[in-house]
């Protein structure tokens, strides 16, 4: 392990299960100290105590991102428990499909919610914080950067039928990451993208296998027709879908030192697609 992420303090929300998991792992490894965030206790718990056994340090901050006061709830346990805040990672979401003229407008704002306004809430929350400790490494004399890397997917640069509220959020995300480089440069902050394609989760399975995720008490159907995602990996120049370890390397590269000069970009991790 290089460890080049000793004594930074990271949120990755929905980091209890999936790509959000493995990001959370990958920092930890690499010496960062997680906040990590879940809907439930159970999956927060399973992914601290994986990171406790690789010699890492990560607290609980449960909770549905998208209620008023979650933001300020998971940037201020990154200040109770680790004294700091160093990089944020806005990972959680799930999919809620249907074609436009069907889609309610329960399932447009919940993704908006969860994909758009969540991460600029967290972000919100987090900005004092992040000016205080720049304002006083700045007038040290000294240069540390932080990081910010917000998730988007394909979805949201070309589109995807039946995912209008889903593509219009990732959108979005791709919009506030262009925008945030630019107020927070001078604090040092490097803001970056990550657009994912097919990556295998749970979120990814087959459909047949009938899975739900509860979100709020809302079953919501997850997974993909098996001939569907058989077409989709042809389509992919690699021949198959990233796994949530390849997804999380996607994210780390906008973490580590080599990428203090990088900042308004997104990063389209796919396999080599470049247009659906």
């Amino acid at each position: 392990m290089t460890r080049k992420l000793d004594g930074k303090v990271a949120l990755v929300s929905g980091s209890g299960r999936g790509i959000g998991r493995n990001i959370a792992l990958k920092l930890a490894s690499e010496g960062a100290k997680l906040v990590i965030n879940d809907l439930d206790s159970e999956p927060a718990e399973e992914t601290i105590a994986l990171i406790r056994e690789i010699g890492g340090e990560a607290v609980a901050c449960l909770g549905n991102v998208t209620h008023t006061d979650f933001a300020e709830r998971f940037v201020g346990t990154a200040v109770q428990e680790f004294k700091g805040l160093d990089i944020i990672i806005n990972n959680a979401g799930y999919t809620w499909d249907n074609v436009i003229q069907k889609m309610t407008d329960e399932q447009w704002y919940a993704m908006l919610d969860c994909h758009l306004t969540a991460p600029f809430r967290i972000l919100r929350a987090a900005q004092p914080v992040i000016k205080a400790l720049s304002k006083s490494e700045m007038d040290a004399g000294q240069r540390v950067m932080r990081k910010v890397v917000n998730i988007s997917s394909v979805a949201g640069l070309f589109g995807n039928a039946g995912q209008t509220n889903y593509s219009a959020a990732k959108a979005g995300i791709t919009g506030l990451t262009m925008t945030l480089a630019k107020e927070w440069g001078r604090l040092n902050v490097n803001v970056n993208c990550v657009a994912f394609g097919l990556i295998k989760t749970r979120l990814t399975n087959s459909a047949a296998a009938g899975e739900t995720a509860n979100i709020e008490g809302r079953e919501i159907k997850v997974g993909v027709n098996p001939g569907l995602m058989a077409a989709m990996e042809q389509t992919i120049p690699l021949g198959r879908g990233g796994t949530p370890e390849e997804a999380a390397g996607a994210v780390y590269l906008f973490c580590q030192p080599e990428s203090d000069y990088i900042s308004g970009q997104t990063l389209m991790c796919t396999g080599g697609l470049t247009g659906v």
